[in-house]
């Protein structure tokens, strides 16, 4: 699997879908801060407002409710999900990604890291957040395509559970251009974990879109990067044309770099 997925990079034909897992290397926020955050705000004890099941989602449509608008909440998230230049600069994860030259990216990520790194590497980027944004990409670029939304603009910002909602009707701009975009290429998913219900109802609509036509069996491969084995997970995946690859790294935080190593390497060989 690992061949054919060097060989699809090389030849420029594999779209990298980002979590928030290239995130937590940098020490952003976790989602339990987030929360934490908004209970405070809102005058509340995070222990009884974040209770063991707390979904961030509900918190931050409670906290929109309560405030009239996320613009606070916006701009907090747009301060503490900010890191110097320096550090990353020196993000390994970021500069495998650039190396391995994926034309086009997609990250459910608000914060703009991505984007800075490449800059900051020398390389420049077209950022798409919303339909404007499709219309002005410079096509010599990379693409950026920011899924969830972006900080420079509080519409753009999945975030609450009413957004979600939303999101998961796939009808926007933005999901248009991803259906277009994943016609007749391969999909990298890394930095997520499976209990984001919004990733797999998006591997079930991709498995639909291509089931919709005469041409489901020519399908490329789509691949997960996952940190450890999940047989039961595994095997869904595989129904829905995602072949998962496993790390066997012993640490975490390890495992993200040594698989990008693994591709830059194959596809240097390749190339």
């Amino acid at each position: 699997m690992l061949d054919l997925l060097a060989r699809d990079i090389r030849d420029r034909r594999v779209i990298l879908f980002v979590g928030s897992g290239l995130s937590r290397p940098l020490g952003l926020p976790s989602w339990e801060q987030l929360i934490k955050h908004m209970a405070d705000e809102l005058g509340f004890d995070p222990d009884v407002l974040v209770g063991p099941s707390a979904d961030y989602l509900q918190v931050a449509e409670f906290y929109k409710l309560r405030k009239g608008s996320i613009g606070d909440l916006r701009s907090w998230m747009d301060k503490n999900w900010n890191v110097s230049e320096e550090r990353l600069r020196e993000s390994k994860l970021h500069k495998q990604i650039i190396d391995l030259g994926f034309p086009l990216i997609y990250t459910t990520n608000y914060d703009n890291n991505l984007e800075r790194a490449f800059e900051l590497h020398g390389r420049e980027v077209s950022k798409i957040a919303s339909v404007v944004d499709i219309a002005a990409a410079k096509a010599d670029r990379p693409h950026v395509v920011k899924f969830h939304g972006d900080f420079s603009d509080d519409n753009s910002l999945v975030i609450t559970e009413t957004d979600y909602f939303e999101r998961l009707e796939f009808e926007s701009p933005l999901d248009l251009r991803l259906r277009s975009d994943v016609l007749g290429r391969t999909i990298l998913f890394v930095g997520y974990s499976l209990k984001d219900l919004n990733l797999r109802l998006l591997l079930y609509k991709l498995k639909r879109t291509w089931d919709g036509t005469a041409y489901a069996k020519r399908r490329p491969r789509s691949f997960i990067f996952l940190l450890r084995p999940d047989a039961v997970q595994e095997e869904v995946l595989e129904s829905r044309g995602v072949s998962p690859i496993v790390s066997d790294a012993v640490d975490p935080g390890d495992a993200l770099p040594d698989f990008f190593d693994r591709l830059l390497d194959m596809v240097r060989r390749t190339g």
